[in-house]
């Protein structure tokens, strides 16, 4: 139930389902001043989420900053994360979206030596439909650029962050592995959540941040004045998630 709750409720709090909301409120709602108030309220809601400034400071506040590789000991295991793939057809590659670089960064890690092994968890987050597990997908992958198969273990089964933690934690134990031997790799606005997980269960991680929706700080007319929807895109992933990582935190999960 929590599963299917935290992938349906979330898109109600979305920035653009609420200025959607407004807006037709303003449309079909009779009282005059409460038309006013929800035209406005559209509006005003549209100018600030669109604004690349304002977004781009909320999501450089929340993202972990990126480690220099040159800063990162030898890992035993990287543990990635799964997110970031596109059901498609023909099946015959790996369709990425947002998130490829938590492939190409691991790649990168596991080619300079700084990891042993690559474990690769997730399984399908999908509420209907069985696709290809994720993990699979990104063994897919590593395998094509290069990383042997015999150096990729995976876990297909888990469908989010905390069954992942879990279930990974399991792992670890019986395969001998430490947490102090292990790196966590995942997107930057997905980190705080993750690392939470992985203590929750028991296991403390150093981590690897890839992905990023920031970018270094810019006073320009299109980025303080002019609406970019990049910037809604940018609430959306970041609302997405602190509503993910309030729900686990209600949930006991973290």
């Amino acid at each position: 139930m929590f599963f299917v709750l935290s992938k349906t409720l979330t898109y109600l709090v979305m920035p653009l389902t609420l200025i959607c909301i407004c807006l037709l409120a303003s449309v079909v709602i009779r009282n005059v001043r409460w038309k006013k108030r929800m035209l406005w309220s559209g509006l005003v809601m549209l100018l600030f989420f669109s604004n690349d400034f304002i977004a781009n400071e909320c999501m450089r506040a929340w993202e972990l900053p990126p480690t220099p590789i040159s800063d990162l000991q030898p890992y035993e295991l990287g543990i990635v994360l799964t997110g970031s793939t596109l059901s498609l057809s023909p099946n015959d590659r790996v369709y990425f979206q947002r998130g490829a670089d938590r492939v190409t960064h691991t790649v990168q890690l596991y080619k300079a030596g700084l990891l042993e092994k690559i474990l690769i968890s997730g399984g399908s987050g999908r509420l209907t439909g069985e696709p290809e597990p994720e993990a699979n997908l990104f063994k897919k992958a590593m395998v094509m650029m290069g990383v042997p198969d015999s150096a990729i273990i995976i876990e297909n089964e888990t469908r989010n962050t905390y069954e992942s933690a879990v279930q990974v934690k399991q792992m670890l134990e019986d395969q001998g592995y430490k947490g102090a031997d292990c790196l966590l790799i995942t997107s930057a606005f997905h980190m705080r959540r993750s690392l939470a997980c992985y203590r929750k269960a028991g296991v403390q991680l150093d981590h690897f941040t890839t992905d990023f929706y920031s970018h270094s700080r810019e006073f320009y007319p299109d980025t303080l004045i002019i609406p970019q929807l990049n910037a809604l895109i940018v609430w959306h992933k970041l609302v997405r998630e602190w509503v993910g990582f309030l729900a686990y935190k209600l949930a006991g999960y973290i």
